[in-house]
């Protein structure tokens, strides 16, 4: 095929021509006739979502570093570009060399979040490659897909030839030399994903059968063939220092969700909370060297121009070697005028004093996040927060001169009351409260304190404690948000407290394609078929057509989130072990029903499992 770059009669109708013609600084050219695999990297969304993601900055970085591969960018087109390139028949293209995506040998997809599964349909249809794994012949890529949503590949599992289980700097090296080894001889697709499955971390669909009961529970999920591994286990980097960093990230020509150099500072975290897949599937947590980050935070700001860094992980808080780090970076981001962002840090003395150093506290509001509103229910979800502390940090936060305080909590969780629901709107008017008896009136700059409550409701999701948990109704969680609303209006300080919700349809579909199996393939390629993508989008999210698909593929949204399973039944991801041993989750889902507290790792090993990797944290106790 012939090189595709959008003519300027095509830019110049749509809304931001940058998204598509690449040429950013630091974006990796190579002449394609000397290397011996093209690999096209995708995030299927936007351009502006899609640069601001870590991960693809890093198998980029790793994937150009080989000199036989050549790694280009792609991102889901925009509606705007969708519809001129279906009306003119552009084949989707990829950002460095505007060539078509079918005549890559691999098409990598990350899939960071469920709503975005129509957005892979979008993408291979684009690509002009068939959408179903099983349709594809020896003149397509391998579409490999890895991120978080493959600890339960199922729903998606028949759009994809292989999937990556785990972090991806482990074993892509062996991957990519399996397929020069079968390209060699000539082996043809089928028999390179046959002893691609046999990799470690490498899991190929089709090589897998499932059967089902009567009421639609999981019977059995076995390999169809001799020697396919029944457990796919999950790939971990050992050692973070010794890894691959895009010490040279791409620059784009205009503004992205996260427009900044990121320093992940460790991977992992040692919290446990119940509800959070992050902080079990990325254990043990594992640190970089503080003086590998102080060079590579000089490197990144020298190679990027960016005004402002922000360090990436869990649990910023939690890093043995935060204070030196941020002392270094606020001695040189200050010669520099660079910004530091700091996400993820406890509202404690030491936090609120570095914020203070390098935030301009008039703009700037501090984020709290108790995720429920009563300490029984931290308690369940294992939140090791309790009202003192917030109730401290808020103080320490006001006396230091922050007048808004966002906090995030979530309706729907296991063992909620209307108790646990009055007290998201209580602890808002407690913390309220303490803003007008630490600031006198004089020293009000505005006057006043704004609290911001936001609540999203819970999606249980694979390898938490709560993956045995029923998924509240649509109704009930709209009855939930307004007993929230009716309850911070009852409050003293309530012209202090904005409370915001979230839709409840996205949840229930997000919970739906969480916790589901390999026969929602078929919803998700009617639903596209209706004309659905771009679901994590709210003014694109059609809730009707989905419930259409459902019942036309005769499949019930409630058998997947509205029952409560038992700890016995097999799940759709159980064939993935990731690091957490099932026995760990089931203690603590009964210590969630007793309200029962975990100690953290650094306090105490809870005996997850993690501890076989032997690193990180594990190998430190």
């Amino acid at each position: 095929m012939e090189k595709l770059a959008l003519s300027d009669e095509i830019l110049l109708r749509v809304e931001k021509p940058a998204r598509y013609i690449g040429n950013e600084v630091n974006a990796v050219v190579k002449d394609k006739d000397k290397v011996e695999i093209r690999f096209a990297m995708c995030f299927p969304d936007v351009y502006e979502i899609g640069m601001s993601h870590l991960g693809i900055q890093i198998l980029y970085d790793m994937f150009n570093a080989m000199e036989d591969v050549w790694c280009e960018r792609v991102y889901s087109p925009w509606v705007d570009l969708d519809a001129i390139m279906r009306e003119e028949k552009i084949p989707l293209f990829t950002l460095e060399s505007q060539d078509p995506v079918k005549e890559f040998d691999f098409l990598g997809i990350t899939i960071q979040y469920e709503m975005c599964y129509t957005n892979i349909l979008q993408v291979l249809d684009l690509a002009q490659i068939p959408l179903l794994a099983k349709e594809r012949g020896e003149d397509c890529p391998i579409v490999i897909g890895g991120g978080p949503c493959t600890y339960n590949p199922e729903p998606i599992a028949d759009f994809f030839d292989l999937f990556y289980i785990g972090e991806g700097e482990t074993q892509y090296r062996n991957l990519l030399d399996l397929y020069k080894e079968c390209k060699r001889e000539n082996a043809g697709r089928v028999e390179f994903l046959r002893r691609a499955a046999k990799l470690p971390g490498i899991y190929a669909p089709r090589f897998y059968e499932a059967s089902y009961h009567e009421d639609g529970r999981l019977k059995s999920f076995v390999p169809t063939e001799e020697g396919i591994p029944p457990i796919i286990h999950k790939e971990l980097v050992r050692d973070m220092t010794d890894t691959p960093y895009p010490l040279k990230p791409i620059v784009p020509y205009i503004k992205v969700t996260q427009d900044r150099v990121v320093l992940e500072i460790q991977r992992g975290c040692i919290r446990g909370c119940r509800f959070c897949q992050a902080g079990q599937i990325y254990r043990p947590v594992r640190e970089r060297d503080v003086e590998v980050l102080k060079e590579y935070a000089l490197e990144m700001l020298k190679n990027t121009g960016h005004e402002e860094i922000s360090l990436s992980s869990l649990s910023s808080s939690d890093y043995s070697r935060l204070p030196q780090l941020i002392d270094f970076l606020i001695a040189e981001c200050g010669k520099k005028h660079v910004n530091i962002s700091l996400p993820s840090l406890r509202i404690d003395a030491f936090s609120l004093d570095v914020m203070s150093k390098v935030q301009d506290v008039k703009k700037s509001s501090l984020t709290f996040a108790p995720e429920a509103g009563s300490q029984r229910l931290r308690n369940v979800i294992n939140k090791g927060l309790t009202e003192e502390m917030i109730l401290k940090g808020a103080a320490l936060a006001f006396r230091g001169g922050w007048t808004r305080v966002k906090l995030y909590f979530m309706l729907g969780l296991p063992t909620e009351t209307q108790e646990d629901i009055r007290g998201i709107a209580e602890l808002s008017n407690k913390i309220a409260a303490v803003f007008f008896e630490e600031v006198p009136k004089e020293k009000r700059t505005n006057g006043k304190v704004q609290i911001v409550a936001s609540t999203s409701f819970f999606v249980p999701k694979p390898f938490t404690p709560f993956q045995w948990a029923r998924q509240c109704t649509k109704e009930e969680f709209l009855d939930k948000a307004f007993l929230t609303r009716k309850a911070v209006s009852e409050q003293l300080n309530q012209k202090s407290i904005k409370y915001n919700w979230h839709e409840a349809d996205a949840s229930v579909l997000e919970g739906v394609l969480a916790r589901g199996d390999r026969r929602l393939s078929k919803v998700l390629l009617r639903v596209y078929e209706k004309g659905c993508f771009y679901d994590a989008w709210s003014e694109y999210f059609h809730n009707e057509k989905w419930l259409e698909a459902f019942t036309e593929c005769g499949l019930s949204m409630d058998f997947y989130t509205f029952r409560e399973r038992s700890v016995d039944e097999l799940l759709p991801w159980d064939f993935i072990d990731c690091g957490v041993t099932k026995e760990f989750l089931k203690r603590e889902w009964e210590k969630a029903k007793g309200e029962e507290v975990s100690e953290n790792c650094k306090e105490k090993c809870q005996g997850c499992g993690a501890s076989r990797f032997g690193c990180g944290i594990c190998l430190e106790r």
